[in-house]
């Protein structure tokens, strides 16, 4: 062996000791991704069921429901009959039971109230989402939640007997005549008590067309034992919400002790920021990314931020970094 061999033999050494162990060091969060990959693949999703509430239909849910289909959810917008909080509660509730496996259910306006009750003892209910939706405690009713605190536009005259907002259409049916009406938003209140003035009013003006109205059943009926208190729940506060209003819906949500995040929104908030309701939505179903968003994983528990700030640590120092919601949505805190 010539001296000039010699003198690279060490370094040859050393850079045969250096290359298994970074092959080792680049295979192994490959391995462990993939393995990842195929655990998360291996495990069904669960089933996202969507509940629309007063003056719209399930056609609301479209853009969010597309979403949530291309991310493998399998996605059910159900219709909500807006006849009265008890019968529509049992509605949906049997359309629940017809479901396999996990489910995470999803509920805007008065559909929170629905849900509230529809999940009580049906083990697959995985999370309740409310999205700017009514949590009513048992014996609340959806009119007074409204106007516990200011910000609802429903009415501009707290004692009278209907909402000024809407207007009733009489409909056949046996009973109280009070009772056998229809109650639509009015057409030139749509806009503002509904969206906020945010969408065009050609897109307004059809949205009040195509409204489905609402029985007074839906206002007044107490509801029963709340779901919240036993499942996971995350909120959406719409800070432009002139139908529920924004304070009504923080304090619902801080009672409840739902993860809770504020977008800049009116109270259909699922017309024009589908995006942040996906997000909501994705959070509630365990998506890992998303579960992490450091605005959720701080208005969970304490044991839940400690955890994310742990991860949020560990993404940083390899380089990566956590999904952020988008800037409209201000986390509550």
């Amino acid at each position: 062996m010539t001296p000039t061999s010699r003198s690279k033999m060490p370094r040859m050494l050393a850079l045969a000791a250096l290359v298994p162990a970074a092959v080792l060091i680049s295979a192994a969060p490959a391995a462990a991704t993939n393995a990842g990959e195929g655990k998360r693949s291996a495990e069904a999703k669960p089933t996202v069921v969507l509940v629309h509430g007063l003056w719209a239909d399930a056609s609301g849910w479209n853009e969010i429901t597309e979403r949530l289909q291309r991310d493998g959810f399998p996605v059910v917008a159900t219709a909500n009959p807006l006849r009265g909080l008890t019968g529509d509660s049992e509605y949906l509730a049997a359309r629940l039971k017809s479901i396999e496996g996990p489910i995470v259910l999803v509920g805007h306006s008065y559909g929170g109230a629905v849900i509230t009750n529809a999940a009580n003892g049906n083990p697959n209910i995985k999370s309740l989402v409310y999205i700017a939706g009514l949590q009513p405690d048992t014996g609340e009713t959806a009119l007074a939640l409204s106007a516990k605190y200011p910000g609802s536009r429903l009415s501009d005259d707290p004692t009278a007997p209907l909402p000024t907002a809407l207007t009733a259409v009489p409909i056949p049916g046996p009973g109280d005549p009070g009772e056998n009406v229809d109650l639509y938003l009015r057409p030139e209140k749509f806009r503002e008590v509904f969206l906020s003035d945010r969408l065009d009013p050609e897109t307004s003006d059809a949205l009040a067309a195509s409204q489905r109205p609402a029985r007074p059943a839906t206002f007044a009926e107490p509801s029963k034992t709340p779901a919240w208190k036993t499942v996971p729940s995350w909120a959406m506060v719409a800070t432009l919400d002139y139908t529920i209003g924004a304070q009504n819906e923080r304090f619902m949500a801080r009672r409840a002790g739902s993860h809770t995040v504020e977008v800049n929104a009116p109270h259909a908030v699922h017309l024009t920021d589908p995006d942040a309701v996906t997000d909501m939505i994705r959070a509630a179903a365990g998506s890992s990314s998303e579960d992490l968003t450091p605005g959720l994983a701080r208005t969970g528990s304490p044991e839940r931020t400690r955890l994310a700030a742990g991860i949020s640590v560990l993404a940083l120092v390899s380089g990566g970094s956590l999904y952020a919601f988008s800037r409209r949505v201000r986390t509550v805190k």
